[in-house]
C-alpha cells in the first residue's frame, strides 16, 4: 500500500506530517529521519484501531489483512 503524507515545517523547528487518506492520523519530528520513522508508527497505529463494530449477517465474514 502506498500513502500520500503532507510534511510540514515546523515553526519550533523540525517537522510534522499528516496522512490525508487517514483522518487524525499525524506525527512529528525532530529531524527529517525521526519524522519517516514515526510516520510508519503512526499509520499503523491509525489503521489498527477498531472503528466501530460492523453488523454481520448470516453470510458475512470479517477477516484481517495485511498491508
Amino acid at each position: 500500500m502506498k500513502l500520500k503524507v503532507v510534511i510540514h515545517e515546523a515553526e519550533e523547528g523540525g517537522y510534522w506530517a499528516e496522512v490525508p487518506a487517514i483522518p487524525g492520523c499525524a506525527t512529528q519530528g525532530e529531524t527529517f529521519e525521526e519524522l519517516l520513522q514515526n510516520l510508519y508508527q503512526a499509520v499503523e497505529g491509525c489503521l489498527s484501531v477498531d472503528v466501530e463494530r460492523v453488523k454481520e449477517t448470516g453470510t458475512d465474514r470479517v477477516v484481517e489483512i495485511a498491508v
